[in-house]
């Protein structure tokens, strides 16, 4: 995707996602399928997993290691999850070479949350850490967070809190 261009008078949609950090908390299933088609249309590869399926880290780790190809020496703990998720930020697997960025569409996430709640954050951590690599790569990696909790919330991921999108980001836009 392009460097955004402060002369332009409506930043992309991608820009506006990172502003608050690389994982965005989503409520509404039609904003978040919009979010997806319009990181797409930048040419963003969007990866969505069923976090709902996931009943431990290490359900959660198989998934990965599917939809981002991670090598078969994967080791399925959160050090090796970190070192794939480092190569995938250079760009050696994960995204194809005609897309430099990658969306990680996460639904059903509070329910992981619940059953495994230090994966969660963990994980949270881990792709937060490596959007910053990628960043110095020229790439981006996002992070959607579906939750059907209009109240769910985590805790805040290095330096960074875990924010609702910008359309959801008002508690009346979910309803609350």
């Amino acid at each position: 995707m392009p460097a955004f261009d402060p002369a332009e008078s409506t930043p992309p949609f991608d820009f506006v996602l990172m502003q608050n950090g690389s994982a965005n908390l989503y409520w509404d299933l039609a904003i978040l399928d919009d979010a997806r088609t319009r990181l797409s249309a930048l040419g963003c590869r969007v990866v969505r997993i069923e976090a709902d399926a996931w009943c431990d880290a290490a359900s959660m780790f198989d998934a990965f290691a599917v939809a981002l190809d991670f090598p078969d020496y994967f080791g399925r703990n959160f050090d090796a999850l970190n070192d794939c998720l480092s190569d995938v930020a250079a760009g050696d697997y994960g995204v194809p070479a005609d897309a430099t960025d990658l969306a990680l569409v996460l639904t059903g996430y509070a329910s992981f949350a619940a059953a495994d709640p230090v994966a969660a954050q963990t994980l949270t951590g881990c792709f937060a850490d490596q959007s910053r690599t990628a960043l110095l790569f020229g790439r981006r990696l996002v992070c959607l967070l579906q939750s059907d909790d209009p109240r769910f919330a985590l805790a805040p991921v290095g330096a960074q809190a875990v924010s609702w999108n910008p359309a959801e980001w008002l508690d009346s836009q979910r309803g609350l």
